[in-house]
């Protein structure tokens, strides 16, 4: 099963950010709000969640 991933508002002045490092696997069971992927952007690192079960 597939699901878009967004990428939340991280501030006014972000537009963009960059993938750094995928936390899971194609194939792996995810859980709901568990960090699936990181993000870098100019003034923050952070964790994004899954936005589903599956």
């Amino acid at each position: 099963m597939a699901f878009s991933v967004q990428m939340p508002a991280l501030g006014e002045s972000v537009t963009e950010g960059t993938v750094t490092r995928w936390l899971k696997q194609e194939g792996d069971t995810v859980e709901l709000d568990e960090p699936l992927v990181e993000v870098s952007t100019d003034k923050v690192d952070t964790e994004i969640p899954s936005p589903a079960a599956g």
